[in-house]
């Protein structure tokens, strides 16, 4: 069963492909960066949980969550604003930026460490629910070459977020509907739990 996991990702991976195949500059991206900071601050680092850190995420997944809310496939009123006059060289230009940056640690709640670090281990055998790592790594660090998404130091607010947003089919750019496959299958315990574990991974 794991080997026949191992394949199936293997093949998600060479199957994912992103709108935004441009070559990044760092140094433009950091002068577009500029109208991202009230948001995720200058350096990707959100100074609220209110919005994402993006520093030090994958620049092919940040790539392709811009060419997303631009195309509409991924559905956000204030980032649809914000892309709308985005070229495809910007959108590589501020995943270059942002990727080459690091994201500020976070911290988990000891009351949710134990069943956030055994779901996102080992996943829940009786509901059907992968190991969180099987795609994030051990340490959440992603997979960058196959757009999927760091996690560690995230905030728990916008993960849990997102799950459900996954788990309610409002999201719906995760590629094969894998994610909304899984988030279906969590109980509200466990996202919150898992959430809670990937802030305080490093």
């Amino acid at each position: 069963m794991k080997k026949l996991l191992i394949i199936a990702l293997v093949g998600l991976t060479s199957s994912i492909t992103t709108s935004v195949m441009a070559e990044g500059d760092i140094n433009a991206g950091k002068q577009k960066a500029m109208m991202c900071a009230a948001c995720h601050g200058a350096d990707g680092n959100s100074p609220t949980d209110a919005y994402p850190k993006i520093a030090g995420q994958g620049a092919k997944y940040i790539a392709k969550q811009l060419a997303n809310f631009k195309s509409g496939e991924r559905n956000n009123a204030i980032m649809a604003g914000m892309v709308a006059s985005l070229s495809e060289q910007d959108m590589a230009d501020l995943a270059a930026y942002f990727s080459s940056k690091k994201m500020a640690p976070g911290a988990v709640s000891e009351a949710l460490l134990e069943a956030g670090e055994k779901l996102y281990r080992g996943g829940n055998k009786e509901t059907g629910v992968p190991a969180c790592m099987a795609c994030h790594g051990p340490n959440g660090s992603g997979v960058p070459a196959a757009a999927w998404p760091k996690l560690s130091s995230q905030y728990s607010t916008y993960v849990e977020a997102q799950l459900y947003a996954f788990k309610k089919g409002e999201r719906h750019n995760d590629p094969n509907s894998m994610m909304r496959d899984i988030a279906g299958k969590m109980s509200d315990d466990e996202i919150k739990a898992v959430s809670a574990y990937v802030f305080g991974l490093k």
